[in-house]
C-alpha cells in the first residue's frame, strides 16, 4: 500500500450559471488540479435519500490536495451537493487501453481489514478496463445541509475506467465486477457514476 496521500476527485454541479462558470474557470487556473471533466453523474437508487439535491451535471476535477480544494468549495457553497473523494490507499495503478472516460464510486458497508482490502483489489484488478483503483474518504458541501449523514463515507472506493467502450457497456462491466467483489463477503455498494462528456482541462 502507498502512504497516505491527499489527492483525490471533488465534483460540483454545473448549472450554467454564475457561479459554476466561476468554479469552472478558478479551477482551470488553479496548479491545484491537475485535470477537469464535464460529467453526467448517475446516482444509485440507495444513495438518493443521502444526497436529495444531487445534480445531472458537473465539473470533475482530479486534484492534489484535499484541504485546499475542501476550504474553496466550503467558502461558496451551492445549493447542489458538491463532493469531494480524497485517497488514502492506492490499489493499483496501471495502463490501460484508451482513455479515462469513467469513474466510478462505491461505498463499503463495514470498514474492512487489510485482507479484505486485498481481497478487493485482487477482484477489481480483473476487471481489465480499470486503470486505478483508491481507497478514501468522502466530504460533501452544501448550503442546504442534507437531513440524513451519509454512513459509509469513511469506506470509499473509486475506480477510474478507460475504454473504447460506450458508457452502458462499461457500467455492465463494473457492475460484474462489484458483484463479484460481493461473492468474496464484502459489501461494495454502487454510489454514483461519472461518465466522462469532455475533458476540459
Amino acid at each position: 500500500m502507498s502512504e497516505i496521500t491527499l489527492d483525490g476527485y471533488a465534483c460540483v454541479a454545473y448549472t450554467h450559471d454564475h457561479q459554476s462558470i466561476e468554479i469552472k474557470d478558478s479551477w482551470q487556473r488553479s496548479k491545484n488540479i491537475d485535470s477537469m471533466y464535464f460529467v453526467t453523474a448517475t446516482f444509485s437508487e440507495d444513495s438518493k435519500s443521502y444526497f436529495p439535491s444531487y445534480a445531472n451535471h458537473y465539473l470533475l476535477a482530479k486534484f492534489q490536495n484535499d484541504e485546499k480544494i475542501t476550504a474553496e468549495l466550503a467558502k461558496n457553497p451551492q445549493e447542489k451537493m458538491a463532493f469531494v473523494f480524497n485517497t488514502r490507499n492506492e490499489l493499483f495503478e496501471r495502463d490501460v487501453d484508451g482513455k479515462m472516460n469513467f469513474v466510478s464510486v462505491y461505498y463499503l458497508e463495514y470498514s474492512k481489514s487489510d485482507d479484505d482490502v486485498s481481497d478487493l483489489a485482487l477482484v477489481v484488478s480483473k476487471n481489465e478496463l480499470v486503470s486505478k483503483a483508491t481507497t478514501g474518504k468522502m466530504s460533501s458541501i452544501s448550503s442546504e445541509p442534507p437531513k440524513f449523514t451519509f454512513p459509509y463515507k469513511d469506506n470509499i472506493v473509486v475506480l477510474e475506467v478507460s475504454s473504447h467502450k460506450g458508457h452502458q457497456s462499461i457500467n455492465k462491466h463494473c457492475e460484474q465486477t462489484r458483484r463479484n467483489v460481493c461473492r468474496k463477503g464484502i459489501t461494495m455498494n454502487n454510489l454514483v457514476g461519472f461518465s466522462i462528456l469532455e475533458k476540459l482541462k
